[in-house]
């Protein structure tokens, strides 16, 4: 009997510990996910963004850290709090914004808005509104990677309510099954839409969950980007390896509501409070001026020159044309010319 072909083994970057260059980069790419999200706050007060809008202004470390971590070929996809990650990976601040502001020229045409951001330029796979409706496709990601012999693996975002979703079940069974090349991440922010994680399961120790199908799974402070560098980096080796998925709790804090029309009224000041005493991007800018990575100079010179791609982003947004109505019967179909589509 004929035996199959393993997949070749991916040359993967080295650990050398966290350079310079590596809290720099955290520094930048984080502050500019913050200013970013601050600025959407202020826009949608503005109704310059409208519809549904959440923001993840705490959370950067969960996606920055996972980025040095990963490959570049590798793949993302994550639920609608999605402003971060394709930010992180690299798309154009201009076309994101465009298409918060819903124009022609966003990274989604202007069809997807703020919870379906898309991005195939750096491999992020959206932007999904559906609660845990990104997890099976997650696990699918996967099963293609693992199908064309890549080497590559996806990382698929969770917010804490969708563990409760019978999809992410489903997808961990086959994934184990499967051994898909998955690292599964739930970013438990404590509150899913407003309510605690106390008060939704008995289960309060969410990677837990990844434990009843045998996947190796393990809580991460993800206020600390270098454990949720590190934590990531070992999930992804492990899957590259062919032993399949791990599920890692990102235990992490968002400032804001679940969305810009949730007034967070479930939780205190204090505890708000509390948590931004933990601040990632905070915690980052202590260790490069205490290890002289950088002087505070140094730093409001890359502070300043984010606000002005922020603005040069707002500015193009602003310019931007919206879609012409035509666009409505484009990007439904792969086959251009479908012949079932009636046109009046």
């Amino acid at each position: 009997m004929a035996t199959a072909k393993k997949a070749p083994a991916k040359k993967t970057k080295k650990e050398s510990g966290h350079s310079k260059s590596r809290y720099l980069f955290w520094y930048e790419k984080m502050q500019l996910i913050r200013l970013f999200e601050q600025k959407c706050a202020q826009l949608y007060g503005q109704q310059k963004i409208r519809g549904f809008c959440h923001l993840y202004i705490g959370q950067e470390a969960s996606a920055v850290g996972a980025l040095t971590a990963l490959e570049k070929d590798d793949k993302w996809i994550t639920a609608y709090r999605d402003h971060g990650h394709p930010l992180a990976l690299g798309s154009d601040p201009k076309r994101v914004m465009a298409e918060l502001y819903g124009k022609g020229t966003g990274v989604s045409s202007g069809k997807g808005g703020s919870m379906h951001l898309f991005d195939k330029e750096v491999n992020f796979f959206g932007g999904h509104g559906i609660v845990g409706g990104q997890i099976p496709l997650g696990a699918g990601i996967g099963f293609a990677e693992k199908y064309l012999k890549t080497g590559n693996i996806c990382i698929c975002y969770m917010g804490d309510g969708a563990v409760r979703q019978g999809a992410f079940h489903e997808a961990f069974n086959l994934a184990m099954t499967w051994k898909l090349p998955v690292v599964f991440v739930v970013e438990n922010n404590g509150y899913a839409m407003g309510t605690s994680v106390e008060r939704t399961s008995n289960v309060t120790h969410l990677y837990q969950l990844g434990e009843a199908y045998d996947m190796p799974s393990r809580p991460v402070d993800a206020m600390k980007i270098e454990e949720v560098h590190d934590e990531t980096f070992k999930a992804a080796e492990n899957a590259r390896k062919g032993n399949g998925p791990s599920f890692l709790e990102y235990r992490t804090y968002r400032y804001k509501g679940h969305s810009m029309s949730d007034p967070a009224k479930y939780r205190t000041k204090d505890e708000v409070e509390e948590y931004k005493q933990h601040d990632s991007i905070g915690q980052v800018k202590k260790t490069i001026l205490s290890k002289k990575y950088a002087t505070q100079a140094a730093l409001d010179k890359i502070d300043e020159k984010i606000k002005a791609l922020v603005q040069e982003a707002v500015d193009f947004a602003e310019d931007s044309a919206w879609p012409d109505p035509s666009e409505a019967y484009k990007h439904v179909y792969k086959q251009e010319n479908y012949p079932f589509i009636i046109e009046e």
